[in-house]
């Protein structure tokens, strides 16, 4: 073949592993794209093979799936991050968009549209993603409640499917591979360049967060909030489980609206559930959002000594995750095994499910915030290959736990593996309606179950556009050969 960027046969552990750290695949070969027909006549070469070969292709972006997602087990590796074809290019006016490469990250996205008073509308919590790898499960963040995850804020995508043909694809040109491709798990193509919505960029941000010591007034202060045309911004919550001196740590960068009070709350051997959001602003329009703040919290019931303010930046705001990287990449704890769990939980279902899994399940957060917030299902697009609970309004509920190397107890992986498997067995024993995102399965019966309904249009795209099951074997829901269906997971 003749390609534009090169290949790499030697030294690729890299590709063998990624953020949850527990499964690693290697490969035989990892692609480095300078072009997208690298990637075009790579996947045609071995499509053209049939089924003699047992090569299969995985697309790897950053780097951040949890559980061999992006791997390929003999096969081959597509580094997304070399592929800088095309340069970011804007569009302003009426309908203002951005056209990027998939490999391009989230956080460079920002800093460019920045520039021009624009950026994207819907987020992840972390942005140094790159914009495939979201797009292809679905990227959810505060924002979802009110704009749907990434996949719903894209106009276009150019997308190379299995059989190696690079397709163009909208809601109105060849719709079906859109919305296929679109939360699809990598399996009927590889998105290759992506336009992405654009909206004018607000420069501040008005950060807040409050406590509560009950979940029912907690999540029906959640839902009052994005159900609410004149809201904040983000919403968000997470979990707190015997977290001593809480407050204490959070006056390093947000301020007590009331500090006595504050200084006198203790947060020791409780169960506290904490909303956090955000409106967004600019410096000229900063007394008419605080008193559109003041109006908002003046109708929620969290315990008044625990409301806490920050006000930052836009970029600091969304970028905020990166910063406990860095910490946490100088103590050495960034690259340790993630077990990670999310579960989309329907409305009717969430207090039960939480009074047995924080009530009993879960002794402690010490090892990873649990992140819990609603999402309008009316903001989603519903063509898509993505699944969620169904019901109008569900949870996410995201277990985001780093285990620590060589230690024993609750920080070691086998003890929240073990507790990761007690919360999915209740949720399956007590039909709660669960689905999982960025779910890991390891046959395709469970997948049958996770799709529902929606597998049979699953299925049915996987053969149209990757009928020798080339794509994404990571994910473990089509197998090309006999011979790789028999290779397990090594962990």
């Amino acid at each position: 073949m003749a390609l534009n960027g090169h290949l790499t046969f030697e030294k690729n552990e890299h590709a063998a592993k990624d953020f949850g750290n527990i499964y690693h695949f290697m490969p035989s070969v990892v692609l480095h794209p300078k072009s997208v027909s690298d990637i075009s006549s790579t996947i045609k070469y071995i499509f053209e093979m049939g089924t003699s070969s047992e090569l299969t292709v995985a697309a790897r972006g950053h780097g951040h799936s949890l559980a061999g997602q992006a791997q390929a087990y003999q096969g081959v590796v597509i580094n997304m991050e070399s592929l800088r074809e095309p340069e970011m290019s804007f569009h302003t006016g009426e309908l203002s968009y951005v056209d990027v490469s998939a490999g391009e990250l989230w956080i460079n996205i920002l800093h460019e549209s920045l520039k021009r008073g624009l950026a994207p509308k819907s987020w992840t919590d972390y942005l140094h993603l790159t914009v495939g790898g979201t797009l292809s499960n679905a990227g959810i963040s505060g924002q979802a409640f009110r704009h749907g995850p990434q996949i719903n804020n894209v106009y276009q995508l150019q997308v190379v499917t299995g059989k190696g043909d690079v397709v163009t694809c909208s809601e109105e040109l060849n719709t079906d591979l859109f919305y296929g491709v679109l939360g699809g798990l990598g399996q009927f193509g590889i998105i290759t360049r992506a336009r992405i919505a654009l909206e004018p960029a607000p420069r501040m941000v008005k950060w807040i967060r409050a406590l509560y010591s009950d979940f029912s007034i907690f999540s029906n202060d959640q839902e009052r909030l994005i159900s609410s045309e004149k809201s904040f911004d983000y919403i968000e919550g997470f979990v707190i489980i015997n977290r001593t001196r809480l407050l204490t740590s959070w006056r390093s960068s947000f301020n007590p609206k009331y500090p006595l009070q504050a200084s006198q709350f203790s947060s020791e051997g409780r169960i506290l559930y904490c909303l956090e959001v955000a409106k967004y602003f600019n410096p000229d329009d900063s007394d008419l959002i605080n008193q559109n703040i003041d109006t908002l919290l003046s109708e929620l019931n969290y315990i008044q000594s625990t409301l806490f303010l920050s006000e930052v930046s836009y970029v600091d705001f969304l970028d905020r995750v990166h910063v406990s990287e860095i910490k946490l990449r100088e103590k050495g704890l960034w690259e340790v095994p993630h077990p990670w769990i999310n579960l989309l939980i329907p409305r009717s279902r969430i207090h039960e499910f939480a009074q047995e899994v924080f009530g009993n399940i879960l002794a402690d957060t010490s090892n990873g915030p649990v992140l819990i917030y609603p999402v309008n299902k009316s903001s989603w697009r519903n063509r898509t290959s993505m699944v969620t609970p169904d019901e109008d309004v569900f949870y996410l509920v995201a277990f985001l736990s780093s285990a620590i190397p060589s230690t024993t107890g609750k920080d070691a992986l086998e003890y929240i593996l073990t507790r990761n498997k007690r919360i999915l067995r209740y949720c399956e024993r007590s039909r709660l309606g669960v689905k999982q995102y960025l779910a890991h399965y390891s046959t395709q019966e469970e997948w049958k179950a996770h799709f529902g309904t929606h597998w049979e249009v699953f299925s049915r795209r996987k053969s149209t556009y990757d009928p020798l099951a080339i794509l994404a074997p990571g994910q473990s829901i089509f197998q090309k050969a006999k011979a790789f269906r028999q290779q397990g997971p090594q962990r």
